[in-house]
């Protein structure tokens, strides 16, 4: 992958073959078309919804067309310096916008690297939790280009869809997870993939260290020797 080096190493099993579209099928085409338009993305949704997945797909799937590609996530501590140059990249993909918009030198940093991207018919991809309208802006001229871009709310995903997320998931670790114990992890923990994917790869660890597949048995005994250990 042609990636600039930025110290942010993308996750192996963010790709968009393991994304489950479930309502956000318009979203999902707008991401994977290799010819959409170079008007911004902003995705917004409660956490854990996917949106860090999707921006780190975004770059991954630009990297395997031979395109280069550059993930910021705002909660890293970055300085607004960590922009400079990246106008050159085909994609940006900035992670957590609401934590740096009332930040009047990101607001700089960020509609410099907005208007030279549009130049250069660059894409910018945004992902926040609050929605796009509720978000405050240092700069009024920074906030208007933004709101321009086409803004996508991240629905989660229903119970079906969560256990055909959670079955992909542990197939890309070589697992067959079946549908009732990842049924049985929807009814257990909370229903975010950042905890559900968490707890399925300490769930392959154990499942290693025994030698067992992730069958329901194993899956509630595993559970139930985790809580006893918290």
């Amino acid at each position: 992958m042609r990636q600039l080096p930025l110290g942010v190493r993308l996750r192996e099993t963010a790709r968009f073959s393991s994304f489950v579209a479930g309502d956000n099928d318009e979203l999902f085409e707008r991401l994977t078309s290799e010819h959409a338009p170079t008007t911004g993305v902003w995705i917004w949704g409660r956490p854990g919804a996917g949106k860090t997945h999707l921006l780190q797909a975004t770059c991954a799937a630009a990297g395997d067309r031979g395109e280069t590609a550059a993930y910021f996530d705002l909660a890293a501590g970055l300085v607004p310096g960590v922009l400079d140059g990246i106008e050159a990249v085909a994609v940006a993909c900035l992670d957590g916008l609401e934590l740096v918009s009332a930040d009047p030198a990101w607001n700089a940093a960020l509609f410099r690297l907005y208007t030279l991207l549009q130049e250069a018919r660059g894409r910018l991809v945004v992902a926040s939790g609050p929605a796009p309208a509720t978000l405050e802006f240092a700069l009024p001229d920074l906030r208007s280009r933004l709101l321009a871009a086409d803004v996508f709310q991240l629905h989660e995903l229903g119970d079906e869809r969560l256990i055909d997320a959670l079955q992909r998931r542990a197939a890309q670790r070589g697992l067959e997870l079946s549908a009732d114990a990842a049924a049985y992890l929807l009814q257990r923990l909370p229903r975010d993939m950042h905890t559900l994917c968490h707890v399925l790869d300490r769930l392959d660890d154990a499942s290693l260290a025994a030698q067992r597949r992730l069958t329901l048995p194993f899956v509630r005994t595993a559970l139930a020797q985790r809580v006893e250990s918290e």
